[in-house]
């Protein structure tokens, strides 16, 4: 006979990301992390894709195009437009 004292689970989660990338290559964070303005991952910190197909945390590219950086994709150099 066997008694459970005690049980610890452990759950992991992903964005469901349809390409290779793996981290923002603004601020080079995986996307399961939140970015270095957020303090935890999930919905207010979440990836966006480009009409360019390249992701990024949504607050990485606004800062990105909106302090002056540019108004291009930080990869390819397309102008930056959210896909829908």
């Amino acid at each position: 006979k066997l008694k459970i004292l005690s049980w610890n689970s452990v759950a992991t989660w992903v964005w469901n990301i349809p390409t290779e990338e793996e981290k923002c290559t603004i601020c080079q964070f995986p996307f399961e992390s939140p970015c270095p303005r957020c303090k935890v991952p999930g919905d207010d910190c979440v990836p966006v894709q480009g009409q360019c197909k390249h992701h990024f945390h949504l607050h990485c590219i606004i800062k990105w195009t909106d302090e002056g950086s540019s108004d291009e994709c930080p990869l390819c150099r397309e102008k930056w437009q959210p896909k829908h």
